[in-house]
């Protein structure tokens, strides 16, 4: 079952995307396996298993970071990739805040704190709050404690 309701960017942008990102803020340049990255792009189409925005953009994000498919950047490219997807589906408006909600987040990602459940629930409280609910805070902040 494939999408039809949300606009996608394919593999050359992302590693235009990636490519920007290392030039302007340093690092080292390069793929490690451009087909784990072709795999995410390609599963965040089935509806089957990611049936909406948030679905789609967590796991984005969250396997951009995690299967390090970049010899660096992850976090960076996977904060990039995922801002550029809202802006695709009409989010434009969120995009500032999600950049900068992510920064920490990302680290935290990658650091194994926060799961993918957890950073799905602080996506959509991002995109669609004004401020954390605070059973998330807590959640954030024993997840990010241990």
């Amino acid at each position: 079952m494939i999408s039809n309701n949300y606009a996608y960017f394919d593999i050359r942008y992302a590693l235009i995307t990636h490519k920007t990102v290392i030039e302007q803020s340093g690092g080292l340049a390069g793929v490690k396996n451009q087909g784990y990255l072709e795999s995410v792009l390609d599963h965040i189409q089935n509806d089957g298993y990611y049936p909406e925005l948030v679905d789609k953009i967590t796991h984005l994000v969250h396997s951009v970071i995690k299967i390090h498919a970049f010899n660096d950047g992850n976090k960076r490219a996977g904060i990039a990739l995922g801002s550029y997807f809202l802006e695709l589906n009409g989010h434009d408006y969120s995009v500032l805040k999600f950049t900068a909600e992510m920064e920490n987040i990302v680290v935290w990602v990658a650091e194994n704190k926060i799961d993918k459940d957890l950073l799905k629930e602080l996506i959509e409280s991002i995109l669609y709050e004004d401020d954390y609910s605070e059973e998330l805070k807590l959640k954030l902040i024993s997840a990010i404690s241990n």
